[in-house]
């Protein structure tokens, strides 16, 4: 089936040594796209660096702005604030398509582009807001896609992470970090679970959480939400196998008593079918 050929082909992507980001993207955007092929997207990825002049040598601050004015100015690339649930904010090849998206993806964006003319672009998952960095005379000059790749300093990118998560947020050093290319793809995945959750489109939220399982096999929350997921889409004996895994291995959970009276109503209903 083509969905099972799309999780193993994203299996085989993120197990890579290095992971191939926008590739990665783009396997991930299956989900929505099973019939997606990469090489139209690569290919325009390729196309936006060609031209975007970008200088090869010399002041580093000045090829970022470049990037940056060629990517959200000439290109018009811009974060959809009008949509931001759309689930094609969250595939590359609509956001290279639409010049919209959210601020991962457009982060992917400027991340794949840079590299192409040999910048090093890295991402930075601010609580609830992800941006990128470029690495400039020692110090991490901040840029946020989604706000038409403006720079921050850091007290506004504490401004915008505290809008993002509805409260005061005190940036560290640590949230300056930046996130591995399989931090981003799980980023990513998050982002899509959230967006086909609200929909209650269970299928493709199941898809979601399978790829979750591939870069994080050992993380609870995975096999607690892919019993939920199961057991949303009707499938109670699938879906109470999952919740007994997770109970199994994590009795001590937070939400462990909760999830043990959802297993009871499983295995109740399921009784009263037999």
């Amino acid at each position: 089936m083509d969905r099972d050929r799309a999780l193993h082909d994203f299996r085989d992507l993120v197990r890579m040594p290095e992971i191939d980001l926008a590739a990665a993207a783009l396997a991930v955007a299956r989900i929505e796209y099973p019939d997606l092929a990469p090489e139209r997207s690569l290919a325009k990825l390729d196309d936006l660096a060609a031209r975007s002049r970008v200088p090869k040598r010399g002041d580093g601050r000045r090829a970022v702005a470049r990037l940056r004015d060629f990517l959200f100015e000439e290109q018009g690339f811009r974060g959809n604030a009008d949509d931001y649930y759309d689930p094609r904010n969250s595939c590359l090849n609509d956001v290279l398509d639409r010049q919209l998206g959210i601020p991962i993806t457009l982060a992917v964006l400027t991340m794949e582009v840079g590299r192409r003319v040999g910048l090093e672009i890295l991402g930075v998952g601010l609580p609830g807001h992800f941006c990128v960095g470029a690495p400039i005379g020692g110090e991490l000059v901040l840029l946020d896609p989604f706000g038409g790749g403006r720079v921050l300093e850091r007290a506004e990118a504490e401004a915008v992470a505290s809008r993002a998560v509805g409260r005061p947020v005190k940036l560290t050093d640590a949230h300056f970090a930046p996130a591995s290319k399989a931090q981003i793809v799980v980023r990513m995945l998050r982002n899509l679970q959230g967006i086909y959750a609200r929909r209650e489109d269970w299928a493709k939220a199941l898809a979601v959480i399978d790829r979750l399982l591939v870069v994080e096999a050992d993380a609870p929350m995975h096999v607690r939400d892919r019993g939920t997921v199961l057991v949303k889409l009707g499938d109670l004996h699938r879906g109470a196998s999952e919740w007994e895994r997770y109970l199994t291995r994590y009795p001590q959970a937070r939400d462990a008593a909760a999830f043990k009276e959802e297993l009871r109503r499983v295995r109740q209903t399921l009784a009263e079918r037999n």
